[in-house]
């Protein structure tokens, strides 16, 4: 797959998923004590939403060193700079779903590392729109250690 149909696959993936869920949280049914049925789990959210949108953004940044020689991953078109502004607002966009009261976590852990997965996207997005590819590097590593941070707390709980 050539890098730009790679970029739109995630787009078109991404984007028709973004789409679903917020469609689908504008008519979420409720239940008896009107409180909001989840349509996914936190962990689909995660693994459906969150993880192809955080892959795109690092498959964007840095160097790969082969036989051939070094690749720089940076984007390189308009097409591939809009893909990682999508993947940006995606990102900022599952943070506002995980503090749904269907997926928030009652303690102030969650809501801070929530807040920093935003505040990184928001960075993202600014960086996707003035095409910085060094800082796109850096905010890769500060998106790792966002979604890192978090893992570590509740995935071996």
């Amino acid at each position: 797959m050539t890098v730009s149909a790679k970029y739109l696959d995630v787009f078109l993936k991404g984007s028709a998923i973004v789409f679903c869920l917020l469609t689908t949280s504008c008519a979420l049914n409720q239940n008896d004590q009107g409180h909001s049925e989840m349509a996914l789990t936190t962990r689909q959210v995660m693994d459906w939403v969150l993880d192809p949108n955080a892959d795109l953004i690092w498959d964007s940044a840095g160097f790969e060193i082969t036989a051939d020689g070094v690749e720089d991953l940076a984007p390189a078109s308009d097409e591939q700079w809009l893909a990682v502004r999508n993947s940006s607002a995606a990102i900022i966009e599952v943070g506002n779903i995980l503090l749904m009261p269907t997926h928030y976590r009652d303690d102030a852990a969650w809501s801070r590392w929530v807040r920093d997965l935003q505040s990184t996207g928001m960075q993202l997005l600014a960086t996707a729109e003035s095409w910085d590819s060094t800082r796109l590097f850096s905010l890769g590593g500060e998106l790792f250690e966002a979604c890192q941070s978090c893992h570590d707390h509740y995935i071996t709980q």
